[in-house]
């Protein structure tokens, strides 16, 4: 976990030096309540309901697909950019489709500031899409509003919402694991 909440004006990208780079942890019986443990532990609280924006790199759109159907099914509703909604209405996942900032207003910016996405998921590849998309990562990080820049972490987030709902988070002494 990186905190950039506490970096103002940092780009939560995880480049090679922060993805080896560990501020918290979390620990219990399985990933997916540690997981959320972890987030809590660096100052995310993660969201129960609302609206998740997806907009991911090409060659994420089939890994993201269980986290889309994971979120939809636990009752979130999905905004996406034009590619990536394409994708996952084609797989038969419920999405509208949002503008990016370059296609006009109202776009995912507005969405964000205005307090109607309650999550960001948003990988890139290349100079230009990570250049295009900090507006979004940046606005995120001004609203308290969870971010997930890597398929893995929108995966295990996805999971980790859903095993939040039936399983209640406990604090534990480290021995009582080690045991």
């Amino acid at each position: 976990m990186f905190p950039f909440a506490r970096f103002p004006g940092s780009d939560p990208v995880l480049t090679p030096e922060m993805k080896s780079t560990g501020e918290v942890m979390g620990i219990d019986t399985d990933f997916s309540t540690a997981w959320v443990k972890a987030q809590l532990g660096q100052g995310t609280v993660l969201p129960s309901e609302g609206t998740v924006f997806v907009s991911v790199k090409e060659s994420d759109k089939p890994h993201i697909l269980e986290a889309a159907r994971k979120l939809v099914g636990e009752g979130f509703t999905l905004v996406a950019t034009g590619g990536t909604a394409a994708y996952l209405a084609a797989e038969g996942v419920p999405v509208e489709r949002v503008n990016k900032v370059a296609e006009g207003r109202p776009h995912i910016v507005d969405k964000i500031v205005d307090g109607e996405i309650a999550m960001v998921i948003n990988t890139t590849e290349g100079w230009q899409s990570l250049k295009d998309s900090q507006s979004i990562r940046a606005s995120a990080i001004e609203q308290k509003v969870p971010i997930f820049t890597t398929a893995a972490a929108a995966t295990a987030t996805a999971e980790a919402i859903a095993s939040v709902k039936i399983v209640d988070l406990e604090v534990r002494p480290l021995q009582d694991y080690y045991s």
